[in-house]
């Protein structure tokens, strides 16, 4: 999960529910300062603990695990990180089996409501962002929350990247949004090796403001995308970056489509989970933007910025090849109509409502 979604305000509003309960805010130099003898502070814990910002310490992961096998454990560990362990330098401990790791987004469109939807496009689920006076306080905190990004968080997980390579590459990243990943390309455009260009896609991706979405592919007699997707997670990022203030702005630009169509791709994984979920293209153009496999049940989101989506030859192919049980259809729209037997159009509001629950695996 990202930084600024929100995590260390969900985490003292159940901390505060419990009793007892120790909170570990890795930010401030006294709760480091007392966790310099983990084993000591935390093996004297009972009930929650909650750690934010674990990345700080990786080495707490390693202390953890003998601490979790006790045979009467006392206490319930809670970890708040703002980056994947795979990016976190010194974690040699990967708590397998005895950790659940939770995804955390920004708003969605379920709790900003239907009626802020297109404040929620444009500005993005970063809630200060979100929730920001004006735009210009918007796009304001996105400044600073780039730079802090760059040149504090990112040197403090180890990793030697120079901040406005990084921020060059990440703007270009909004430039390629929805796109196939092709390093050597992006290698070109930055005049640099394309092991480069993916140790940068890595990091941003580990760090939760990209996605890197895989393809599906299977022993079809067809030739497939092996190539992942690339998608900014926050749309308000996106804008931010492109230097879009305004709908208006936005609806007249060239990315306003892939703009969209990423914005609908998080809402979809929001509501129903990132477990599983892949796009699928062949080399002859038929494609699907977001597949979800569910209870062994294949579901196809196909992501559209059109007044009134209707069927295509991609749809069917779709359909028959990836054997959907159900290919659903988004647009901005406020209509919900059926355009197949197994396809329908509905509006983005409309992934919330209980007939549009894939697998019943929705959030909450």
């Amino acid at each position: 999960m990202a930084r600024q979604t929100g995590k260390t305000t969900l985490a003292r509003m159940v901390s505060d529910g419990v009793r007892p309960a120790h909170v570990f805010d890795l930010e401030r130099a006294a709760c480091r300062e007392a966790l310099s003898t983990p084993e000591l502070t935390l093996g004297d814990c009972s009930g929650l603990v909650v750690i934010d910002e674990v990345q700080r310490l990786p080495q707490l992961f390693e202390v953890l695990r003998p601490l979790c096998d006790r045979s009467s454990n006392p206490a319930t560990f809670l970890l708040l990180g703002s980056a994947s362990p795979d990016l976190m330098r010194g974690v040699s401990e990967s708590l397998a089996g005895r950790a659940l790791f939770v995804p955390m987004h920004g708003f969605a469109i379920d709790e900003s409501g239907p009626e802020s939807q297109t404040r929620l496009w444009l500005r993005g689920g970063f809630p200060r962002a979100f929730l920001a006076k004006s735009e210009d306080a918007t796009w304001r905190w996105m400044e600073e929350f780039v730079t802090t990004f760059l040149e504090r968080d990112i040197p403090q997980l180890g990793i030697r990247v120079p901040a406005e390579a990084l921020r060059r590459f990440w703007r270009m990243m909004a430039h390629y949004h929805g796109q196939i990943w092709n390093a050597s390309e992006i290698a070109r455009s930055m005049d640099v090796a394309p092991n480069t260009a993916q140790h940068y896609l890595d990091v941003l991706n580990g760090a939760f403001v990209l996605r890197v979405l895989p393809p599906w592919h299977e022993n079809l007699k067809k030739w497939q995308v092996r190539s992942p997707k690339v998608y900014l997670r926050d749309s308000g990022m996106l804008h931010f970056l492109l230097g879009i203030e305004s709908m208006n702005a936005l609806r007249s630009h060239p990315r306003y489509g892939a703009s969209g169509e990423g914005f609908a791709l998080e809402q979809a994984l929001a509501l129903f989970g990132e477990r599983d979920a892949y796009f699928w293209g062949t080399q002859r153009g038929a494609e699907i933007d977001l597949l979800l496999l569910r209870s062994g049940e294949r579901y196809g989101f196909e992501l559209k910025c059109t007044d009134a989506p209707a069927m295509t030859r991609s749809m069917h192919v779709a359909l028959h090849d990836l054997r959907l049980k159900k290919l659903f259809v988004v647009y901005p729209g406020e209509e919900r109509y059926l355009l197949h037997e197994q396809a329908e159009a509905l509006p983005l509001t409309a992934l919330m409502e209980p007939t549009t629950d894939p697998g019943h695996a929705r959030r909450g």
